[in-house]
């Protein structure tokens, strides 16, 4: 890219790209958030333990995770980037953390957790963002890396965390865990994000046409480097939050299938691998619905491969919803 014309001006919202809407689309963008509440009053009826309010604080608190880094691996999506390498970068900051907090105390565990997830992620936005590699490549590379890094600096799970760690893992308030209330914060903000600010625009702006992005005043290298960090430090979090509810820190198997996890929560919110349109409330939905079907199932007595199973023919219907979502919009 050249450097932008100095007499360009600020960005004008009315300048921004916009996406046509159909009524076919419009019912399609319902469709999910209705399974969801079919699913959850069949698993009502069908066992009696999943309508409870501490089986759901369960579900929350079991899935914080995934809500905080669908929020963040949403928004870089919407911008036309994907990164694969969630799972392994978890593993590398869960890992790195859990060493500080066993050597090193709280402090420096919580800042060692958050400080390798953005790292990491700012070096996936430098390289993609910047020199314009392509995200594919770079993040499966990182998902191969990060992990064998993970498992060098801790062949073996690391635990015997300072007792705060544990306090904070089963601290309530309100009757929702302390993990539960910082997904559910995070969530909130990128709800925000996304539908009060400008930046929510520019980031969809993006993902439809980032050369025209660029020449209406969007810093689209800044804004895509900013994202991947942003997901690197969501990533920091989360990694920190999931071996606090562990009490340890096992590198084999820290983060195991979490992209898949979460690239499937994201694709069930309606937004494509393209980007470019999305919504935030519809992501957030998508990972309920996966922990509400992966909850029921265990209630009702499956194995976690027939979780997977149906996992994966969800994803393929919410493929097919897309694909007829695509040409209801082509149609106009």
């Amino acid at each position: 890219m050249t450097t932008p014309p100095t007499t360009l001006a600020a960005p004008s919202e009315a300048a921004l790209p916009r996406r046509r809407t159909s009524r076919t689309s419009a019912v399609v963008g319902w469709v999910m958030p209705s399974a969801t509440v079919l699913l959850m009053a069949y698993f009502s009826v069908a066992t009696s333990n999943f309508l409870t309010f501490d089986n759901l604080a369960a579900v929350l608190t079991q899935n914080a995770a995934v809500f905080i880094v669908a929020a963040a691996a949403a928004m870089l999506l919407m911008a036309g980037y994907a990164d694969l390498s969630v799972g392994s970068m978890m593993a590398l900051a869960g890992v790195s953390a859990g060493l500080a907090f066993t050597e090193h105390g709280v402090v420096a565990g919580l800042v060692v957790g958050l400080l390798v997830g953005l790292v990491v992620g700012t070096l996936n936005g430098v390289l993609i963002g910047v020199f314009e590699m392509s995200p594919i490549v770079v993040t499966l590379g990182g998902l191969a890396a990060w992990r064998a890094l993970a498992q060098y600096l801790a062949p073996d799970s690391v635990f015997g965390f300072p007792d705060a760690v544990g306090d904070f893992a089963i601290g309530r308030f309100l009757g929702l865990t302390w993990i539960a209330w910082i997904a559910i914060v995070v969530c909130v903000v990128a709800v925000a994000v996304m539908a009060l600010l400008p930046l929510g625009r520019h980031i969809q702006a993006i993902g439809v046409n980032a050369r025209a992005a660029f020449l209406v005043g969007i810093r689209v290298k800044g804004t895509v480097l900013a994202l991947y960090a942003v997901v690197g430090l969501a990533v920091g979090l989360a990694a920190l939050l999931q071996i606090a509810r562990l009490d340890s820190a096992p590198s084999g198997t820290l983060g195991v299938g979490f992209e898949v996890t979460v690239l499937t929560a994201v694709l069930l919110g309606g937004i494509p691998f393209t980007g470019g349109r999305g919504s935030m409330w519809r992501v957030l939905v998508g990972v309920w619905l996966i922990a509400v079907l992966k909850n029921g199932l265990t209630l009702l007595n499956y194995g976690p491969e027939v979780a997977g199973m149906v996992t994966g023919a969800v994803l393929v219907v919410a493929a097919a919803l897309e694909a007829v979502a695509v040409a209801a919009r082509r149609r106009g």
